[in-house]
C-alpha cells in the first residue's frame, strides 16, 4: 500500500486523467488483500478507456475512514472512496450526487432499502458497495452434545447458554461490546428487544428508550452476571476476538454475519444460524450493514468517475467481490443471480433477511459522534455496577448534541 500524495486524481501533461480510488480491505493478509481485487478492475476499466488511468490505495478498516478524512481535511481528496460513513462530506458539500455519476440503469439497480439508506433529503450521495445481514450463529456441535436446539426467544438463549456452561463451554454467549464494533452488537440487541437507535416515524435518536433500556438490563441480568458470556467482560472484548474463538469451537452462540460462517466452516465448525430471537419470540427486525462509494467533487473528474463506477458495478465485478469476501450483493440483479446459484445456498438467509433489515442511520452527519459514544460506553451498561439507563442516558445526550 502506498501512501497518498498531494494532487489526488491529476490530469496528465498529455491530457491523461488519473482517478485516486482510496478504499478499505476487506481481506484477512497479503493473500487475499481487496487491493489485488481493485487492482484487477482498474486494469480491465483501464484496456477499455483509454485516457482515463485509476491508482488505487487500500487501507485496514482501522486506518480507512481517518486517512480519507485527513485527505480531504488536507485539500488532497481522492476522486473516489469507499468506506464506512458519507454523510458527513455531504453536509460540507464535497460530493457529487448519485445521478450526476452514474447512468440511470446503475442507479436503479441498487437494493432499493440501500439506495435509500445512501440518501441524505431524498438525494442521493452515497452508493452502496458491500452489504451484510446478522444473524444468530450456533455451534451445532456444542449445541447437540448439550441436547438443544436453536433458540426462539431470550429465555430459551439464557437456558442454552446455562447449559453450555455446565458443558465447560468457554463462552457460552459472546458478547462483544469492546471498542471494535459493538455499534452493531448493540443494534442488534436494540432490534431484538423493540427498540432501535431512532424513531421509526420522526427519525429523531431514541438511544435511552424504555425499550432499549430493558434490553440492556436483561442481558446485564441474565447473561452477563451470570458469566455467561465467557472470560473476557463484554466491554473489552472486540468483535475480532469473539469470531476468532467461534473458529476454534469455543463459542456456544454469538450474532454472525457471512463471512465469518464461511470461516467457521473451513475451520471445521459447523454452523446453525437463526434470526436473533425477540424477548418472547420472532424479533421486529434484523440488523443489515451497508459499506458506502462515494466521489468526491474536488479535482472534478465527474465523467471519469462516472464512467469507472458503472464499470465497477457490472454484475461481473460485483459478483467477484461478493465470492471472493462471502459478503451480500448490493444491486438487484446481482442479488438474483445469487439466489439462483446452489453455490451460494448458505448465503440465502442473509439475502431472504437483507430487504427488511434495518440499517445504522447512514444519512445522518451526527451518526459517526454517536457510532464513536456507542463505542466507548456501551459496554458499561453490562458492567458490574453498571447502570443502563444511565449509560443509553449519557449516549443519547452526546447523540443530540451531534444532532444540533
Amino acid at each position: 500500500m502506498t501512501a497518498v500524495l498531494a494532487g489526488c486524481g491529476s490530469t496528465g501533461g498529455d491530457g491523461e486523467v488519473t482517478l485516486r480510488l482510496v478504499a478499505a480491505d476487506y481481506g484477512t493478509g497479503p493473500s487475499d488483500t481487496s487491493q489485488k481485487y481493485w487492482d484487477d478492475v482498474a486494469r480491465a476499466f483501464e484496456a477499455k478507456n483509454a485516457g482515463i488511468k485509476v491508482d488505487v490505495d487500500v487501507y485496514s478498516w482501522k486506518d480507512v475512514d481517518r486517512k480519507v478524512g485527513e485527505m480531504v481535511d488536507q485539500g488532497n481528496a481522492p476522486d473516489i472512496a469507499q468506506i464506512g460513513a458519507y454523510a458527513d462530506y455531504v453536509e460540507r458539500d464535497k460530493l457529487y450526487r448519485t445521478e450526476e455519476l452514474v447512468s440511470v440503469p446503475t442507479q436503479a439497480n441498487f437494493l432499493p432499502l440501500l439506495s435509500e439508506a445512501g440518501q441524505v433529503n431524498r438525494i442521493q450521495y452515497g452508493m452502496p458497495f458491500a452489504a451484510s445481514t446478522r444473524l444468530l450463529f450456533f455451534n451445532e456441535k456444542l449445541f447437540t452434545d448439550a441436547g438443544l436446539r436453536a433458540p426462539t426467544t431470550w429465555g430459551e438463549i439464557r437456558a442454552a447458554a446455562q447449559k453450555l456452561k455446565a458443558q465447560g463451554v468457554k463462552y457460552p454467549f459472546a458478547l462483544p461490546l469492546g471498542s471494535e464494533e459493538s455499534q452493531a452488537e448493540a443494534m442488534i440487541w436494540m432490534l431484538s428487544g423493540g427498540g432501535g437507535y431512532q424513531d421509526r416515524t420522526s427519525g429523531a435518536y431514541e438511544i435511552d428508550s424504555t425499550e432499549n433500556i430493558e434490553t440492556f438490563r436483561w442481558l446485564k441480568d441474565n447473561l452477563v452476571t451470570p458469566k455467561l458470556t465467557g472470560p473476557v467482560a463484554p466491554a473489552e472484548l472486540d468483535r475480532a476476538e469473539a469470531f476468532a474463538a467461534f473458529t476454534r469451537g469455543e463459542v456456544g452462540m454469538l450474532n454472525g454475519h457471512p463471512t465469518l460462517m464461511q470461516t467457521a466452516e473451513k475451520a471445521g465448525v459447523k454452523v446453525g444460524k437463526v434470526p436473533l430471537p425477540g424477548a418472547d419470540g420472532e424479533a421486529r427486525a434484523s440488523m443489515g450493514v451497508a459499506d458506502w462509494m462515494m466521489a468526491f467533487k474536488q479535482n472534478g473528474h465527474r465523467k471519469e468517475i462516472g464512467r469507472f463506477l458503472d464499470f465497477a458495478y457490472n454484475d461481473t465485478n460485483v459478483l467477484e467481490f461478493s465470492d471472493r469476501y462471502d459478503i451480500l450483493p448490493v444491486t438487484i440483479t446481482a442479488s438474483q443471480t445469487m439466489a439462483a446459484d446452489n453455490s451460494h445456498k448458505d448465503l440465502r438467509e442473509f439475502l431472504e433477511a437483507l430487504p427488511t433489515s434495518e440499517l445504522y442511520p447512514f444519512g445522518e452527519k451526527s451518526w459517526a459522534t454517536v457510532s464513536a459514544s456507542v463505542k466507548k460506553n456501551i459496554g458499561g451498561a453490562v458492567a458490574p455496577g453498571g447502570d443502563p439507563a444511565a449509560v443509553l442516558t449519557r449516549i443519547a445526550t452526546e447523540a443530540a448534541s451531534a444532532a444540533e
